[in-house]
């Protein structure tokens, strides 16, 4: 059995804005300078999708949904040098309109910022006020791959008997990391980690 990680504080206790200390400063620099000369290699990493649905519920509808994440060596390294990385689950609901455009019922998306916390040396995981600790990267993976249970709509915003279009994605949000890093983000086949939209019909 794999550990169950534990629940911290909601409350993210941070230091006092400022200028960040000299040494700190310089770790992340060195950091930023290792990633932006890193080779662009041969990764072109995709997320596998296993399976997705749609479960009515008695409060409303929620989303079960498998991917295979799988982070490659470059992003691994970037985790332990201090940059964060953001994962982006994004979920929609569209009813067709054969007279015009489809109806966008339902649009949302979930950040999960994933850190490396030297001092207790664990990886952090983080979304809204939830805070989870992870005492191995496989059990990050693992956390990123399942999502279970979770309410997309109400019993209300949905009419029993009528067809939607629903669809999820999973992907790594380049446009959240550091500044100096971005435009290599964006060039660099290493940090594309996404999985493409994935759909389905849906008759509640």
């Amino acid at each position: 059995m794999h550990p169950t990680p534990s629940l911290v504080a909601t409350v993210d206790r941070r230091p006092p804005s400022g200028r960040p200390r000299p040494a700190r400063a310089l770790a992340m620099l060195a950091a930023l300078l290792w990633l932006l000369v890193a080779g662009t290699g041969a990764w072109a990493d995709t997320i596998p999708l296993r399976a997705a649905e749609l479960k009515a519920e008695e409060d409303g509808y929620v989303l079960n949904a498998e991917f295979d994440v799988t982070i490659n060596p470059t992003l691994a390294e970037a985790l332990q040098k201090g940059i964060p990385l953001y994962f982006v689950l994004e979920f929609e609901l569209s009813r067709p309109r054969w007279y015009w455009l489809d109806e966008k019922v339902i649009a949302s998306s979930t950040v999960y910022r994933v850190a490396w916390d030297a001092l207790t040396r664990s990886y952090r995981v983080s979304s809204g006020l939830l805070r989870l600790n992870f005492n191995t990267f496989d059990e990050v993976q693992r956390f990123l791959s399942r999502v279970t249970g979770r309410q997309v709509a109400r019993r209300d915003q949905l009419t029993p008997g009528a067809r939607y279009e629903a669809a999820v994605r999973l992907f790594l949000d380049v446009n959240q990391l550091p500044k100096p890093l971005q435009v290599n983000a964006l060039t660099s086949r290493e940090w594309t980690l996404q999985s493409d939209w994935h759909r389905w019909s849906y008759t509640p």
